[in-house]
């Protein structure tokens, strides 16, 4: 998972067919699992208690943007808002 989401707060996709190709990684590999090949992904994500990705990017999009605004990374919050 945490592959899939690094560096996400400098590429994060926007398109939907993006979002679905990243998602579809979390998919097989859920199903893969021992165990959870008869459920629905959803039902998989709230079993092994994970996020689903596109989640977990805006959770990291609003923490970079927090980073920003409080001047606890290198950028001038001017050049963002």
């Amino acid at each position: 998972m945490y592959m899939l989401e690094h560096n996400s707060d400098v590429w994060s996709p926007h398109l939907i067919q993006d979002i679905m190709r990243t998602e579809k990684v979390q998919r097989h590999f859920t199903k893969r699992l021992c165990g959870f090949r008869n459920f629905c992904y959803a039902d998989r994500l709230a079993k092994l208690d994970l996020p689903s990705l596109e989640l977990r990017r805006l959770q990291l999009d609003l923490i970079y943007c927090y980073k920003i605004v409080f001047g606890l990374v290198k950028l001038n919050s001017a050049d963002f808002f």
